[in-house]
């Protein structure tokens, strides 16, 4: 699996595309994917669609159905698996997200506190925020999982489309980058902001997601409060991006290392995104997925905006 396939169906998926700006030779801008027009299904693809159609599960109230077609939630801690799902009363899909506690008795030790989080986390509203539907525990007899429904982000992640950017040679227009930061800040100020305060503590271009219009939404939100109520089941059920050490550089410092972390953490995790989005790839050393600080500060000085390399400097020193 290639990094940076954040939140994508295994068997399908659009993702925005890019066009030269005739404002502006050499710069792009995000536009809406073109529908394509496709030859008819061979028999064994539409047996094949059949199959991932097929629903599992349903939701206690009938309203989410869970289907056989995984979502690639790589690089959101938290998660054990995702399938995508349909809400029948809005017509529209949705991710089905489930996280294993590796015993019942483990579940029940933190249910008060994981349903506190789960509760907080349903009351979030904003643009920019992908959404939480409904959560639900599912217990039987020594196991016990978590099933939470979030918005479906079926244009993909944001490094997926930066590495697409990149590919076709293409730059990135700086308006598309002002209008994309501006939607991220306005994200963590609404969680920051927030009593007591949301760290989001997994702020990577791989955990937010752009739709086919150019909005903007990071989700991975529950994973800082979540890790602090159950740290077993982050840590034991699933491989996190800062096990692999390929989005190491995201974090500050300090993360990890302290107890008390503060919402300064998200503002520097925002700064590498914006790094990030402005060069579209921050390169590491040789094979190595490990970008070490003198990249950092090399993909700085590539940006030809003096504005805005002092604007990324001052966020990521």
């Amino acid at each position: 699996m290639s990094e940076g396939e954040s939140q994508t169906v295994v068997s399908s998926g659009s993702d925005p595309k890019v066009e030269s700006s005739s404002s502006a030779p050499g710069l792009t801008s995000v536009s809406p994917p073109v529908t394509s027009t496709t030859s008819a299904a061979s028999p064994e693809e539409e047996e094949e669609s059949e199959d991932e159609s097929e629903i599992l599960e349903e939701s206690p109230c009938g309203r989410w159905q869970k289907r056989r077609e995984e979502v690639n939630q790589r690089n959101v801690p938290g998660i054990d698996s995702a399938y995508l799902a349909m809400d029948t009363e809005e017509g529209v899909e949705v991710v089905w997200n489930e996280v294993q506690f590796s015993e019942r008795k483990n579940y029940k030790l933190q249910e008060e506190k994981v349903r506190a989080v789960f509760d907080n986390l349903i009351q979030l509203e904003h643009l920019n925020i992908v959404k939480f539907h409904k959560y639900w525990a599912d217990i039987k007899e020594n196991k016990a999982r978590v099933i939470f429904i979030t918005e479906y982000m079926s244009s993909g992640s944001l490094k997926q489309f930066l590495k697409k950017t990149k590919k076709n040679h293409k730059t990135m227009n700086e308006k598309a980058w002002k209008r994309w930061c501006t939607q991220i800040l306005s994200a963590l100020s609404y969680l920051h902001s927030c009593d007591p305060p949301i760290i989001h503590g997994n702020l990577t271009c791989d955990t937010i997601f752009i739709q086919h219009n150019g909005l903007i939404k990071i989700g991975s939100v529950f994973h800082r409060i979540f890790a602090n109520v159950a740290p077993d089941t982050i840590n034991n059920h699933v491989k996190t991006c800062r096990e692999e050490q390929k989005n190491l550089h995201f974090f500050a410092p300090e993360y990890g290392e302290v107890t008390n972390v503060t919402t300064a953490v998200d503002i520097y995790s925002f700064g590498m995104c914006a790094l990030e989005m402005a060069v579209l790839e921050i390169q590491g050393n040789g094979e190595s997925s490990y970008v070490p600080q003198e990249a950092i500060s090399s993909a700085i000085q590539l940006l030809e905006d003096p504005l805005q390399r002092v604007r990324i400097f001052w966020i990521t020193p």
